[in-house]
């Protein structure tokens, strides 16, 4: 059950309850046959979550009740256990015998389903960014030992700015598949338009289901038409099963071959012919921003994809993990630098620090050039890590010698990253400062070999 839908229909307020548990309710998002969404106010947090209550009835079938009991289950045991910024966060879960709920974080922007209509069609810029931050919060999630089973254009929440697309979360872990539990779980749940064949048959799953299952959602996205479609249910599985999906290229103009054979690949019935892995496939997504594949220009600058690929291939960044790679990239100011342009001068104080993405600096101390500095490495980190004013002013000139783009913080903007976050960013300039200090040793010791 998504968190949004249509208001037509919806009960009255007047009629919806007051609280669920703790939580003040504010109005309804959605309801389906077995469960309910809310939006509710945690007054402690002071903050809006999205309340999924099962309802009773639900629970009285004998047989359907075990069901719902396990998929409550699935998703109580990811109570705060999901830190991404693309998966929603589940905050809490309660066993109320006659209703339970899971309490998870509200995203005020319905989903994905809206924009598979023919009429509501994404660009291929906006889709194909749009699969690789679903590919890297699913690489997250399988990383914690999970399978999710039921990736889908209702279960995919999007952001708004503007009234665009800004971000996805992926949401609704009621199926999901643990690989490290012992608990007995479902099988062969799923919604059958994106389900892969092995989640068919009931075969043992693994990543390259869910790539799979995204792949589909990209498709139709792409097309306006999932891969497979049929009236009947037998007929739609013997489709999966023994069809050849049509290329994306022939049910929508300007979509290049290449886009064509990263989705077909995903779509492969055999596991063995898919991509082999999360970052196998994210990586064919990110090439087709990077070599031009998909059209450009209708998403302005530079893309989040394209961002979060040069942090990882920087040796300031080799440590942090995925998570943190995105904070970096939606926490930092990003900068374009001409050349000759004066990152700092000698006796000014310190605000910021850079790490160069890509270009050069030079730093040259009372007019003699003392060191070139390229991409990965960090300038002006002084201003975090010194005790004093004094030792934050700069003792050079750094210039611009190649355009450049930087990272760059201020001491308070850093402070407000996750602890995680910050604590690799310290790890960082140890390892800078350890480098520059044996440089300086070598330049002392071995002055003829330094110079």
């Amino acid at each position: 059950m998504s968190q949004s839908a249509s208001p037509t229909d919806l009960p009255d307020t007047a009629a919806l309850p007051q609280h669920i548990g703790k939580y003040r309710v504010l109005r309804l998002l959605g309801e389906g046959a077995t469960s309910e969404v809310f939006l509710c106010r945690d007054d402690f947090r002071s903050l809006d979550v999205a309340v999924k209550r099962v309802r009773a009835s639900a629970l009285l079938d004998a047989k359907e009740g075990r069901y719902f009991e396990r998929f409550f289950a699935a998703e109580a045991a990811l109570v705060d256990r999901l830190q991404h910024p693309n998966v929603v966060q589940i905050f809490d879960a309660v066993a109320d015998p006659e209703a339970p709920y899971i309490v998870m974080e509200y995203v005020d922007g319905g989903t994905l389903r809206p924009y598979c209509r023919a009429d509501q069609l994404q660009s291929l810029e906006l889709i194909v960014e749009i699969g690789f931050k679903c590919a890297m919060a699913l690489s997250y999630v399988f990383r914690q030992g999970l399978i999710h089973r039921d990736v889908k254009p209702a279960n995919i929440l999007v952001e708004l700015k503007a009234g665009n697309i800004s971000s996805i979360k992926v949401s609704d872990f009621g199926s999901v598949l643990n690989l490290k539990s012992d608990v007995t779980q479902v099988y062969r749940v799923g919604s059958l338009a994106y389900m892969s064949p092995e989640q068919l048959d009931g075969s043992t799953l693994d990543c390259r289901a869910d790539i799979y299952s995204l792949a589909a959602v990209l498709y139709h996205l792409i097309t306006g038409r999932p891969p497979f479609d049929a009236q009947e249910q037998s007929a739609l599985v013997n489709q999966i099963f023994n069809q050849q999906p049509a290329r994306p290229s022939e049910l929508r103009d300007n979509v290049s071959p290449m886009v064509d054979e990263v989705i077909l690949r995903a779509l492969a019935k055999q596991r063995t012919d898919r991509y082999p892995d999360w970052d196998a496939f994210s990586q064919a997504l990110s090439a087709l921003i990077t070599n031009r594949d998909v059209p450009r220009g209708q998403l302005q600058g530079v893309l989040d994809s394209e961002r979060f690929n040069m942090l990882r291939s920087l040796d300031f960044f080799s440590r942090f993990g995925d998570v943190e790679l995105w904070e970096v990239v939606h926490r930092a100011r990003w900068n374009r630098f001409p050349f000759g342009h004066s990152l700092y001068r000698k006796g000014e104080e310190g605000r910021t620090f850079h790490i160069i993405a890509q270009g050069a600096v030079e730093v040259f101390r009372d007019g003699n050039k003392v060191a070139e500095l390229g991409s990965g490495a960090s300038v002006g980190e002084m201003v975090y890590l010194a005790p004093s004013p004094d030792l934050r002013r700069h003792s050079a000139d750094v210039i611009v010698s190649q355009p450049c783009t930087t990272i760059s913080f201020t001491p308070e903007k850093l402070a407000q990253v996750g602890p995680s976050c910050r604590h690799l960013f310290d790890d960082a300039f140890i390892r800078v400062l350890v480098r520059r200090l044996h440089a300086a040793h070598e330049a002392l010791a071995h002055p003829r070999r330094i110079l």
